[in-house]
């Protein structure tokens, strides 16, 4: 039985050149970059070039990377370390802004420093997935200390106006960072065209490693540390470096230079392929998120009268592997937090299923998993009373 794997929002596959570069300090450069001696060198001289590799991919200078474990560690990091940093001029609790469809990362670092006394917003998208520049502008307050706004959605594919809010919060004084993991390698990304102060992006989302990360801190930010020890990455982040990570992470950022144009191309034909055929061939089928702000990997549908969980189910069977949302989430019975935050209902967010390509896609996958999605849906309808009763109305 054919594969498709249709989840590259969750991980992507290792790119070969990404695993051939990171062999060699597994099996031979194994020194510890912050020794002194010929090994130890050798694995910092690697630490720093790829930290030239990830810089280029996102216009930042090299002395602003910082390396991560991922994601989720470069988020809290932004959110705990600017909060922490910061001394605000009036009495009034520190604020944060943010959006109600952000990655769990985000969302529950909010929430956490909620429970420590900060005060948080949480803005709203429109019915597309986008965030309005002006409702974040409105929220802003003397005591606001850093907005952090996702630059994609990992459910939707929804590209989010950073740049226009980078111009208010400069205007402002106030910290800007985005989450940008499901963007780096898939969109262009510059930190100066963004206006950011900060950036997250994770090697496992653009052809690398699971396990490593960077943060871009931009020049003059304050920024407090999460933990405590060495003086590793310029006493930002203690601890000792994963060299074959990071090797890994500065490989797939120079691949995705070298190759996101022909890749959005590419996986952009490849989306509009599957989407289209899902439509002319399924009825009563809703294409969720705003098709001209959009990534061009990411296709979430809703097919009425169905649960996402079960498609998900079948499809695997049938070969297919995809998701009904972010994979941090997964097991929990609630709707997509996204999805409702776009108004939909709980029923429709819970029908919904999240397809996202990738680079080593084809045409040939596309058909084969339209095909089993055009299978599933009808037999699984045939089964649904809920569909049935909607069919009768």
């Amino acid at each position: 039985m054919p594969r498709v794997y249709l989840d590259n929002n969750a991980t992507t596959p290792v790119a070969p050149e990404v695993a051939d570069a990171m062999a060699r300090y597994l099996r031979e450069d194994f020194g510890n970059a912050s020794s002194v001696h010929w090994y130890g060198q050798r694995a910092r001289d690697a630490v720093e070039q790829a930290r030239e590799q990830v810089a280029r991919l996102i216009g930042a200078h090299p002395t602003e990377v910082i390396f991560t474990s991922g994601g989720t560690e470069s988020d809290n990091m932004s959110l705990f370390g600017v909060v922490g940093a910061a001394r605000p001029e009036t009495l009034s609790p520190k604020h944060v802004i943010t959006t109600a469809i952000e990655h769990p990362a985000v969302l529950y670092a909010a929430q956490e420093l909620e429970s420590r006394g900060v005060g948080v917003t949480y803005v709203t998208p429109g019915s597309g997935g986008v965030i309005n520049a002006d409702d974040v502008a409105r929220a802003i307050r003397p005591e606001t200390v850093l907005i952090t706004v996702m630059l994609a959605n990992n459910e939707v594919g929804t590209l989010e106006p950073v740049a226009e809010i980078g111009g208010l919060t400069r205007e402002r004084g106030v910290a800007l960072h985005t989450d940008a993991v499901q963007a780096v390698g898939k969109v262009p990304v510059d930190v100066n065209t963004l206006g950011v102060d900060l950036l997250s992006l994770s090697a496992h989302k653009l052809y690398g490693p699971k396990g490593v990360g960077a943060l871009y801190v931009r020049k003059g930010t304050h920024l407090e540390p999460l933990m405590h020890g060495g003086h590793h990455e310029r006493d930002r982040r203690p601890g000792t470096e994963n060299v074959p990570g990071i090797v890994g992470l500065g490989t797939a950022a120079e691949l995705a230079a070298q190759r996101l144009d022909q890749d959005a191309q590419h996986i952009r034909a490849c989306r509009d392929r599957l989407q289209a055929g899902l439509l002319e061939r399924i009825e009563r089928v809703t294409i969720n998120g705003d098709a001209s702000h959009r990534q061009p990997n990411t296709l979430n549908v809703s097919f009425e009268g169905l649960k996402g969980e079960s498609l998900v189910m079948a499809l695997d069977l049938e070969g297919v592997a995809c998701s009904t949302g972010s994979a941090c989430s997964s097991g929990s019975t609630e709707p997509s937090h996204v999805l409702t935050a776009m108004g939909l209902s709980k029923e429709a967010a819970r029908s919904s299923l999240r397809l996202s390509l990738g680079r080593y896609n084809t045409e040939a996958d596309v058909d084969v998993a339209l095909e089993a999605i055009v299978r599933v849906v009808a037999r699984l309808r045939a089964l649904s009373p809920s569909y049935a009763a909607a069919g009768a109305r």
